[in-house]
Formats: C-alpha cells, sequence, structure tokens
C-alpha cells in the first residue's frame, strides 16, 4: 500500500514538510489497526475522522442541522494540525 502513496510536492521542492505531511501513513496504519502508530505520525488524524463522520453525517441526514458541529469540528482540527506542525518543526529543525 506504501508504494502506492503520493510524495509531499512541498518537501521534494522545499525539503520542508507540510502541516498535512503524514495523513496517508496515519490513514495507513489505521486501516492495518495501528492505532498509536496513526497518531504519532498524524496527531490530527482522529479529529480529522471525527470530521468527516460529521460531514457525512451533514449531507446525509437533512433533518438535522450540523453546520455549527461540523465548523467546530474542523477549528479544532485546524488547531491540532497547525499545534502538532510547529511542535514537529521545532523537535525537527530547533532542537538538532
Amino acid at each position: 500500500m506504501e508504494e502506492h502513496m503520493l510524495p509531499c510536492m512541498n518537501k521534494q521542492l522545499f525539503g520542508v514538510e507540510c502541516p498535512g505531511c503524514g495523513t496517508q501513513r496515519a490513514i495507513a496504519f489505521l486501516l492495518e489497526g495501528e492505532f498509536y502508530e496513526a497518531f504519532k505520525i498524524f496527531p490530527a488524524i482522529y479529529t480529522l475522522a471525527l470530521l468527516f463522520v460529521f460531514l457525512l453525517l451533514h449531507l446525509l441526514d437533512k433533518k438535522r442541522n450540523y453546520t455549527k458541529l461540523v465548523i467546530a469540528i474542523a477549528i479544532l482540527n485546524g488547531i491540532v494540525v497547525l499545534v502538532s506542525y510547529v511542535y514537529k518543526m521545532y523537535f525537527t529543525y530547533l532542537t538538532n
């Protein structure tokens, strides 16, 4: 499965990982049941999965309004992505 993954263009062009680096591998780990490994590679994988669940519910269940919940989870996911990216960049480039 990993041989079919797309490379990160940001990392190839500039040599620096983007905030989304690790998403594909984290999804692969989730599918294999390696939940901790998925979190280590991309900590926002669980908030992203939760976001997609509620987006799907929002599209399929027209009786209920999930708009505020989807927006709140999207904001939470963005915060988790940014915090984990800053953390990763700090320990990758500033401590070495």
